[in-house]
């Protein structure tokens, strides 16, 4: 742990250590009730298991500030169920595995810049940029006269990742998909 911190300085964002595990804030409010002390309500992520959690907390009350260090690396390849991320300023590399990774394996591709987050040494969780382009390679073709307003077929992308996608979209295209909520964008690029 790598010092307090007051529940006076709690936002939205901050990462906190609770019984040796690092957290990050989705919501707090300070209450002053009329009668008794006030008091922080929080919810609050752990960032090793994604798991929500509430609690009150006095205020006046101190948490740890969790030993956390966000890298920014470039991803390079696979193997197995571990991805190889290496670091752009000493070169070093590192792997994480596909149970951390999470959804985010799903918009990864050789030399995508990202962030990796670190605690007490150990990779933790990966942010990715807010759209990545990746590439169709397969896809139905669109049919002649299927001109229903808003249709979509499935779409197979380079990374293995399956999106509906609007009837013009072909094999080869470059598409650019949201990494935020997994859905198609915009076209980029044609085949």
């Amino acid at each position: 742990m790598a010092g307090v911190i007051d529940t006076s300085e709690f936002r939205k964002g901050l990462k906190i250590e609770i019984d040796g595990e690092p957290f990050e804030i989705v919501e707090f409010q300070h209450v002053k009730p009329g009668k008794g002390s006030a008091f922080v309500r929080t919810v609050y992520r752990s960032l090793m298991s994604g798991r929500q959690l509430e609690k009150n907390f006095k205020s006046g009350d101190k948490v740890g500030r969790p030993d956390i260090e966000e890298k920014d690396m470039q991803y390079l390849y696979s193997q197995g169920d571990e991805y190889h991320f290496m670091e752009n300023k000493t070169f070093e590399q590192t792997f994480v595995s596909e149970k951390v990774l999470g959804e985010a394996k799903n918009y990864l591709k050789e030399n995508l810049p990202c962030q990796v987050l670190f605690f007490n040494g150990k990779a933790i969780g990966l942010t990715l940029p807010n759209s990545v382009e990746l590439k169709v390679v397969k896809c139905d073709p669109g049919v002649r006269g299927d001109t229903v307003s808003g249709a979509s077929k499935p779409a197979t992308l380079e990374s293995g990742y399956v999106v509906n996608v609007p009837l013009f979209i072909n094999e080869g295209d470059v598409l650019k998909i949201d990494t935020r909520d997994g859905k198609y964008l915009t076209r980029t690029a044609t085949a």
